[in-house]
C-alpha cells in the first residue's frame, strides 16, 4: 500500500509532524496522536506484496485446478471450467470472478472505513457486495461492469456526507484502481 493512499484514508497531512484524531460524535472517544515520522503500525508498511498461486491440470474444458495462498484461506481450493461457466448461480465452486469480487468488496469497505474514521465518523457496520457482470458476445469472455452495493450504518453522518465519502472511497480503493478499465457502479445506501 502506498503511504499516500494510507494518508488519504486517515486524513493525515504528511508534512505535519503529527496528526491528532478524535471522534466528535462520541463524547468518551479516545484522543489518538499519530506521529507519522516515527515507525508505527501504519507507516511501517509503505510497500508490501501479496501472493497467491494456481495449479491447473488437463485441458481448459475438462481440466481442473487448485488455488492457494499464504494465509491458508485458499488452501488447495478447487476450481474448474465446469464450475466457472456451467453453473449460473456460482454455488458449485469458486472461480476467478468470485475471488475478484470478494477482494473488491473487502478493499472498498476497508477504504471507506478508514476515510470515515479519519473524518470523525465511526461506522457501526458496513456491508458491501460486488457483482461482476461477464459478457461473451464479443468472441471472448470479458468484464462488462462491476457493481458495488453498499449498506452502511454510520451515526452522525448525513446523506450528502455519506455519498461524498462513499464515492471518494470507490475512487481511492486500490482494487478499484486496479480494475479501472471496467466501469464500476456504486449503489450506496445509508441505514439498514
Amino acid at each position: 500500500m502506498k503511504q499516500s493512499i494510507l494518508f488519504e484514508w486517515l486524513n493525515i497531512n504528511p508534512h505535519q509532524p503529527s496528526s491528532t484524531f478524535i471522534n466528535p460524535h462520541q463524547p468518551s472517544s479516545t484522543l489518538i496522536n499519530i506521529n507519522i515520522h516515527q515507525p508505527s503500525f501504519f507507516t511501517r508498511m509503505a510497500h508490501f506484496k501479496r501472493t497467491a498461486s494456481a495449479v491447473w491440470q488437463g485441458t481448459g474444458a475438462e481440466g481442473s485446478g487448485k488455488l492457494d495462498g499464504p494465509s491458508g484461506v485458499l488452501q488447495d481450493t478447487p476450481y474448474s471450467a465446469l464450475k466457472r461457466f456451467q453453473n449460473e448461480d456460482g454455488k458449485a465452486g469458486t472461480n476467478p470472478e468470485e475471488l475478484i469480487a470478494a477482494a473488491h468488496a473487502g478493499c472498498y469497505i476497508m477504504a471507506l472505513s478508514f476515510r470515515l474514521s479519519g473524518a470523525g465518523f465511526t461506522p457501526t457496520e458496513l456491508r458491501c457486495s460486488a457483482t461482476i457482470d461477464m459478457d461473451n458476445s464479443g468472441g471472448g469472455w470479458a468484464f462488462q461492469k462491476i457493481t458495488l452495493d453498499l449498506e452502511a450504518s454510520v451515526p452522525g453522518l448525513d446523506e450528502a456526507q455519506f455519498q461524498e465519502h462513499a464515492n471518494a472511497a470507490k475512487a481511492g480503493c486500490p482494487v478499484s484502481k486496479a480494475l479501472s478499465a471496467v466501469p464500476i457502479e456504486l449503489n450506496a445506501k445509508l441505514g439498514f
